[in-house]
């Protein structure tokens, strides 16, 4: 019989600790995929001490026998994905063609991406995005237009590249001149030449990953499916604009890894024990008082990617309800639980309340968030360390009050909970998979 897949998204605002999840399952699985987002998702992984911090190699990476894809609907960055597999090397992690594969139909993020990227973001002064400025929406903008998208089959066709990039940068340099007066030249032979280069130093680890990964479901070996960034962020389904430019969601996980939907299998929603955001955009539970301070400096709130601090607030069982039911979640895994230790009363918004007294309707939650009036139910805290804890019932009663009840309003089990960034600081809990070890 073979093993059922599983998929791993978060369902916040990103920032849940997907990547110690993943990394926790990689070990029973044959493929670590990531199917969406770019180099703006940092997924960190900590081993016996060491961190491991993972934009675009998928959080399999540290296990032997494990095969780890960036699939087609990942915006790639060579530049950034070779810094990082030159610095895991350097660290004594193997990487080779044996355990990653880069689909050859991924859009490649290009120096003038970011360069629009910053553009934009300036032009729009106290409207912006809150962009990371590493260029993925603009190449995701590309990938729709479609004539003026290079992928990364391109950096290993020359010529090709050559004659794509010269008309490229022609229509770019027009567009920043007459839509931000940028006219600085964009030097198209310099890139050639340097995109080149990164082909031949991917080359062996470019093929048809969406071939690979349908042979391997209609085998049986089990896949991981690993998302990036959160779902209030997905281009469709979250706070829109204030969003990234991929589908994060499990919806997202057929068009970017190229298997059937039936492949998802088990969905595993990550939330954290509150919520964090990084950017702008609404932000309902947002404390931007003394408990907001706390909870970013206990969780070490800091953008993997950016280095910003991110914005924290209350957990959200609004959100996180209507995010675990756009993916059909079968199980949660909560994280950072350690990080309420300490507070005399945690909270949790239980209900948004609006001024023309109207309920709200699921599927308009994010479009309904800027207005929205957080209701609030208060749990009593804990004092006692729990990092050590490795089963529920030897949490403080509190502790695990706060955790049953948010698996009563999500309507989810909590399979999972971590409490510290140590890849044995996991309680399992109500999952149900039977073969994860913790």
């Amino acid at each position: 019989m073979s093993a059922q897949n599983i998929t791993v998204i978060g369902l916040q605002w990103g920032d849940e600790g997907k990547g110690k999840i993943v990394d926790l399952l990689a070990r029973n699985c044959r493929y670590v995929v990531r199917y969406c987002g770019g180099a703006n998702a940092g997924h960190t992984v900590t081993v016996a001490g060491e961190r491991y911090p993972l934009h675009l190699i998928p959080s399999g990476i540290l296990h032997k026998g494990v095969h780890n894809i960036v699939a087609n609907g990942v915006a790639f960055d060579p530049v950034i994905a070779l810094k990082e597999i030159d610095t895991l090397r350097e660290r004594g992690v193997t990487i080779n063609a044996e355990n990653l594969s880069i689909s050859s139909s991924a859009n490649v993020v290009m120096p003038y991406h970011k360069l629009a990227d910053r553009l934009s973001e300036q032009s729009l002064g106290s409207g912006k995005i809150g962009t990371t400025a590493l260029g993925i929406g603009p190449c995701y903008s590309d990938k729709a237009v479609r004539t003026l998208a290079i992928r990364v089959a391109d950096l290993l066709a020359p010529e090709t590249l050559k004659e794509k990039i010269a008309r490229i940068v022609e229509i770019k340099s027009k567009i920043f001149k007459s839509v931000f007066g940028y006219d600085e030249p964009i030097d198209a032979e310099g890139i050639w030449w340097e995109y080149c280069d990164y082909g031949k130093r991917l080359s062996e680890m470019i093929t048809d990953t969406g071939a690979i990964l349908r042979s391997a479901w209609q085998k049986g070996e089990r896949i991981c499916f690993e998302g990036g960034q959160g779902s209030m962020l997905d281009i469709d389904h979250g706070t829109f604009p204030y969003v990234t430019s991929s589908s994060v969601t499990a919806c997202g996980v057929p068009a970017g890894a190229g298997v059937p939907p039936k492949a998802v299998g088990r969905v595993i929603g990550v939330i954290k024990a509150y919520t964090s955001r990084v950017g702008a955009g609404p932000f309902p539970t947002e404390q931007d008082n003394q408990i907001g301070q706390y909870l970013r400096e206990h969780g070490k709130e800091y953008g993997t990617t950016t280095g910003r601090p991110r914005r924290c607030g209350w957990f959200d069982a609004v959100a996180v309800k209507y995010a675990a039911d756009l993916s059909c979640v079968d199980e949660l895994a909560l994280t950072l639980l350690d990080v309420l230790g300490g507070l005399e009363t945690i909270k949790i918004c239980t209900e948004y309340r609006f001024d023309d007294d109207k309920a709200v309707q699921h599927l308009s939650i994010p479009m309904r968030m800027p207005s929205a009036k957080c209701v609030y139910e208060e749990l009593p805290g804990w004092d006692e360390r729990i990092e050590d804890v490795r089963s529920f019932s030897d949490l403080p009663a509190n502790a695990r009050a706060y955790v049953q009840r948010i698996e009563e309003l999500i309507g989810k089990p909590v399979g999972l909970i971590s409490i510290g960034p140590q890849r044995e600081q996991v309680i399992k809990h109500n999952t149900g998979l039977d073969d994860i070890v913790v």
